[in-house]
């Protein structure tokens, strides 16, 4: 299994040369399951959806896309992407149910008129548009695992996905301090890589709790916590002004922090481009048992995936 970071920012995408290192786009994690050149799950539609153009080499996108939670810069490349606004697109929409609204009722609470010029509807190709509840859902030979989080101003999600291999959880936007439930600590239990918020440094506590969001040491405190064996930290920021997110001091003073909870696991930048190739195979790692989807996602073929390994 594959991930591909294509946005790893927060609140707003920030252009500009102070911004190239880890790039100026918003939360979109791309997935690809073992022996595929493309992706078919995505984690989070920010400004970085608009990257994956070049991950299909132009073809529409055919697969899932699960967001963590409905602000802003977790939704907004939904609309400006031409892989997923197709024709021939075909797109199962996963965000977390809540108001007891239904998925696309949920989505246009930001993006309808007068606030946008097109509703979901206006979005062409085949959508379905799921509000789900926390659980597993399969997505082609990937297993999906949702599970709620601690985070300000609506139900938030995290995800693990699984292949029987490997794996990997997605905390993009999350409040450790604020409490990890049961849910979240199975989602977290023995996961391979993490990619989580470290947006603020442990000066900047108070701003942190007023958001919702982790502090670096947050993060390194959860990845040891529950053994995780490989944790590239989110680069991400609230403000577009910060052009070297907080997390890279806690390269420094964080790795060896985490050695001293687990010696598997080793401090790793994430920036936007990068892609960490997580296999357990030799550890006699088995398949995930099917799981019944509520959709039924048409699988993507063809394509060069265009991804950089550390």
């Amino acid at each position: 299994m594959r991930a591909a970071l294509l946005g790893v920012r927060g609140s707003t995408s920030a252009p500009g040369p102070a911004f190239l290192r880890y790039g100026g786009h918003t939360s979109c994690l791309a997935v690809l399951a073992d022996g595929a050149d493309t992706p078919a799950l995505l984690l989070d539609a920010g400004t970085g959806l608009r990257t994956l153009p070049a991950l299909l080499a132009g073809a529409p996108f055919r697969g899932t896309i699960a967001l963590t939670h409905l602000h802003w810069d977790h939704v907004q490349g939904l609309p400006f992407t031409p892989s997923v606004d197709h024709p021939e697109a075909d797109v199962a929409l996963l965000l977390p149910a809540q108001l007891g609204q239904d998925g696309r009722t949920l989505l246009a609470g930001s993006m309808s008129p007068p606030y946008f010029p097109i509703g979901p509807d206006g979005l062409r190709g085949r959508w379905r548009f799921c509000a789900i509840e926390p659980g597993e859902y399969a997505c082609g030979s990937l297993r999906l695992t949702a599970a709620e989080v601690s985070h300000k101003g609506g139900r938030t999600y995290g995800y693990r996905v699984d292949d029987g291999r490997s794996s990997l959880v997605y905390l993009p936007d999350h409040a450790p301090a604020a409490g990890v439930g049961e849910s979240a600590r199975a989602l977290l239990s023995g996961v391979d890589v993490l990619f989580h918020d470290a947006q603020f440094t442990a000066g900047e506590r108070e701003q942190a709790a007023a958001y919702g969001h982790a502090t670096v040491e947050d993060a390194l405190e959860l990845a040891g916590r529950f053994g995780v064996g490989s944790r590239p930290e989110g680069r991400r920021d609230r403000r577009p002004g910060r052009g070297r997110p907080p997390a890279d001091a806690g390269d420094r003073r964080g790795g060896g922090r985490h050695h001293r909870h687990s010696g598997a696991a080793r401090a790793r930048g994430q920036s936007r481009g990068k892609a960490d190739l997580i296999d357990r195979r030799a550890q006699g790692g088995s398949r995930p048992s099917p799981v019944k989807a509520p959709w039924a996602p048409t699988d993507t073929n063809g394509g060069r995936a265009r991804l950089w390994r550390e």
